[in-house]
């Protein structure tokens, strides 16, 4: 089974291609011991630009978000409820704002307890997933099938924004 590392054209995407199709790729992330640890992606939610009330980037570009104006194959890092670092990934072109929140891999479900459990915090925001050392994704020969289902701890969103399917989950 030949595994590669994902490459940049992956993430330049729009994120609804992406984030459907990070379901089965394995997280990579490289210890400080150097040992690595592989999480296939089973959960992953999509944020699409400005004009998506339910994404970070929707009140412009801050401090916070300006990771997310990059081109894809960046992580996103941000502090939710004052305690959870979640992991996201930047996806489409440079300008415009999109990301694709991993919200589970195989053996933790929920993007904070992943975090927690692998160690990842916010010295992660910006990492580049296409040259960096201590984080990355591969994809190998697994073939992923999915359901759909509206994102979920978004009440703050307009009505439409909170019932779109983009939350993508492995069957």
């Amino acid at each position: 089974m030949e595994v590669k590392r994902l490459e940049r054209a992956f993430f330049t995407r729009d994120v609804l291609e992406v984030s459907p199709d990070l379901l089965g790729k394995l997280l990579v992330f490289r210890q400080e011991s150097g040992e690595l640890l592989k999480y296939r992606i089973t959960g992953t939610e999509a944020y699409r630009g400005e004009e998506d009330t339910a994404c970070h980037a929707s009140k412009g570009k801050t401090a916070r978000t300006s990771v997310m104006y990059s081109q894809g194959g960046f992580a996103y890092v941000y502090l939710c409820y004052g305690i959870h670092s979640l992991l996201n990934i930047v996806t489409g072109t440079e300008g415009a704002p999109q990301a694709a929140l991993i919200r589970g891999v195989a053996g933790f479900d929920g993007p904070g307890k992943l975090t927690k459990a692998i160690g990842i915090n916010r010295s992660f925001n910006g990492e580049d997933f296409c040259l960096s050392n201590r984080l990355w994704l591969e994809e190998d020969s697994f073939k992923a099938e999915y359901s759909t289902a509206p994102r979920v701890g978004i009440n703050y969103a307009a009505p439409e924004d909170r019932e779109r399917p983009w939350r993508f989950i492995l069957s």
